[in-house]
């Protein structure tokens, strides 16, 4: 995996230099984006009604109504509270979540020039199981005052952004960000995370430890409102200086050289992906655990149905990921009534075989993967 991430520059091309066209001309999107636009809302407005109980719409329409507007008939308090309080939270995060590792998908896959690099190469996501688990490993040591006031989002957060902040300047040579190193170093830190997170799990109680696993495979269970405000922000912020970038990032393709010769400040510009990346990835491991893929997949399918021009990779791969993870959070839901599945069973049950698909198709000279 790791020579294939490490590949030369022209493991990707430039846009428009695809082999194979795209299916979605430029006009076009904008009719994808709307289509994929009444999929989410049709996809969260499902995640509501079903579960472990299945809700009539109309009931289910007259809580939100209600709570939006402050009009409407008082729904019954169970109802009202399942409905407003933990399912439409839930929905809301799965979306939210999606959104987020694809958009980090896309900027990381910019960033060392290859489609088959995802959010979780940089060892982002070991790092931020590694904090989480430290919280209640260390609850009876000097350091629990610290953790505790953290919390386990807090802590996960933190141990992701000083993984990336570390692979930053071990991934530098000469002033430079070598793609090489950043995968090398990415890859190193997080089988060490991960080799760190397995002897934490053992210091661990059975209670401790079958709810951290449930959280390190991912899961939106248990979303609160309080939770949606934080990446909610963050993707928009991430968002519009993406799609600032858009130009410079399609230039960036075709190499730096090439970047660098029509005026991209190029450093500058593999920094802010870093950053973006490594703030997306974290922000969601640290509320929803880790949850696979997804930034490998999303992006890699929007490119091949609208081409590898950013100005309409980054809007549909935002939508395609929002909705891609409230469709698999509502078959984690329901596949095993009433118990429930971690969605990053899902996600690596899909991952995996379109990871391998991909190898294979660029090792038979296949159509360019961007």
């Amino acid at each position: 995996m790791t020579d294939t991430l490490t590949s030369t520059p022209q493991a990707v091309s430039a846009p428009g230099s695809s082999r194979r066209p795209h299916l979605v001309s430029g006009p076009a999107t904008g009719m994808l984006l709307a289509a994929l636009a009444v999929a989410l809302v049709a996809g969260l407005v499902a995640g509501i009604s079903i579960g472990s109980v299945n809700l009539p719409l109309g009931q289910v329409w007259g809580v939100v109504w209600a709570h939006l507007t402050g009009r409407g008939a008082q729904a019954d308090p169970l109802l009202s509270q399942v409905v407003w309080e933990i399912r439409t939270p839930r929905a809301l995060l799965a979306a939210l979540a999606g959104a987020a590792l694809s958009v980090a998908g896309v900027a990381l896959q910019a960033l060392v020039r290859n489609p088959l690099a995802d959010p979780y190469v940089l060892g982002v996501s070991s790092a931020a199981s590694l904090g989480a688990v430290l919280v209640p490993a260390l609850g009876g040591t000097a350091l629990a005052g610290l953790t505790g006031a953290l919390g386990v989002t807090g802590a996960a957060f933190a141990a992701a952004m000083l993984s990336a902040l570390l692979v930053y300047v071990l991934a530098q040579r000469a002033g430079r960000l070598l793609d090489s190193w950043l995968v090398l170093t990415g890859v190193a830190i997080g089988y060490l995370c991960t080799a760190a997170t397995t002897f934490v799990q053992l210091q661990l109680n059975p209670t401790e430890l079958q709810g951290m696993m449930f959280w390190l495979m991912g899961s939106v269970a248990g979303a609160a409102w309080t939770d949606l405000g934080v990446p909610a922000l963050l993707i928009v912020s991430c968002m519009a200086w993406l799609s600032l970038q858009a130009r410079a990032l399609n230039a960036l393709l075709a190499g730096e050289e090439a970047a660098i010769a029509i005026g991209v400040p190029v450093a500058t510009l593999r920094i802010g992906l870093l950053v973006i990346g490594s703030l997306l990835t974290a922000t969601v491991v640290s509320v929803v655990g880790g949850i696979g893929f997804i930034g490998l997949m999303i992006p890699h399918m929007v490119r091949f149905v609208v081409g590898a021009d950013h100005r309409r990779v980054l809007p549909v791969s935002l939508l395609s990921g929002a909705l891609f993870l409230v469709l698999v959070d509502l078959a984690a839901r329901t596949a095993d009534r009433p118990n429930e599945l971690p969605v990053g069973i899902f996600t690596t049950g899909l991952g995996v075989p379109f990871f391998l698909w991909l190898l294979r198709r660029r090792a038979s000279g296949g159509a360019d993967a961007a």
